[in-house]
């Protein structure tokens, strides 16, 4: 971070209009902190989220997973939201990234396992490597969840059971919103923290006349997998940050302006 701080006392993102996909209630922060840079944050939510009822996955059941794996802030909410009582002590969690721990120390937990890259292939890697004998897991989930985890037990034949907590689904009331701001033609460039953001907005856009010229807009990704949908939609201009978080995003603009 050190080197961060030097680097954008430097240069800031001054007068650089931002498209901001993601989620409404995780968009304030992302604008928060481009708006610390002098960028211009445009917050268009492409994806509403919500949690599921899980009640009747009783206490007990679930108390009986060696592990529990969340990949989502999201998931560990709206788990815990419906199990607010310490009732896994003797449970250890695996999260994704810092930003899922941080959600999980919310409810009196810690991560005993975090990837060094933020993806399920590297979590997957990283886990069995560290863990060889781990079993009896537990994987929290959304509704369009990626398979990988779930292949990547299914092939080491481990004990596991998924739960899906929460439900994600395109904001299609945005799409008025996001065609206004688009057409505007004044956006410098448009972050995408999710797969689901990339198909939402192509979907959204998918059949405009000025189609093509929206996808030269520099294309900021949260990581790689988020970048391959990117391309995957030909989006012409992508870029990624070395580390998959939003303050690594700002970071790759920062340095992105500082060089042009």
């Amino acid at each position: 971070m050190g080197a961060w701080q030097r680097m954008t006392g430097m240069k800031t993102l001054q007068g650089k209009r931002i498209l901001i996909t993601r989620e409404k209630s995780q968009a304030k922060e992302f604008a928060r902190l481009i708006e610390k840079y002098k960028g211009i944050p445009i917050e268009v939510p492409l994806l509403h989220i919500t949690c599921r009822n899980i009640i009747k996955k009783t206490k007990v059941e679930l108390q009986t997973f060696d592990w529990i794996f969340f990949t989502s802030a999201h998931g560990v909410h709206c788990f815990f939201n419906q199990f607010k009582d310490n009732q896994f002590i003797q449970t250890l969690f695996a999260t994704v990234g810092h930003k899922t721990e941080k959600a999980l120390k919310e409810y009196g937990y810690k991560a005993s396992f975090i990837p060094t890259t933020y993806n399920a292939e590297v979590m997957a890697d990283e886990f069995f490597k560290r863990y060889p004998e781990a079993d009896n897991i537990l994987l929290v989930r959304g509704n369009i969840s990626r398979q990988v985890l779930v292949n990547e037990l299914t092939d080491r034949k481990r004990t596991f059971e998924t739960i899906v907590v929460y439900d994600t689904k395109a904001y299609t009331n945005m799409k008025e919103t996001l065609l206004h701001v688009l057409e505007e033609k004044k956006l410098d460039y448009v972050t995408f923290t999710s797969p689901s953001t990339v198909k939402t907005f192509m979907e959204m856009i998918e059949g405009h006349p000025t189609l093509q010229e929206f996808l030269t807009i520099p294309a900021v990704c949260i990581g790689t997998t988020t970048e391959k949908a990117a391309i995957k939609f030909q989006c012409k201009r992508t870029i990624v940050p070395e580390m998959f978080t939003i303050e690594s995003m700002v970071e790759k603009l920062i340095e992105m302006e500082t060089c042009n």
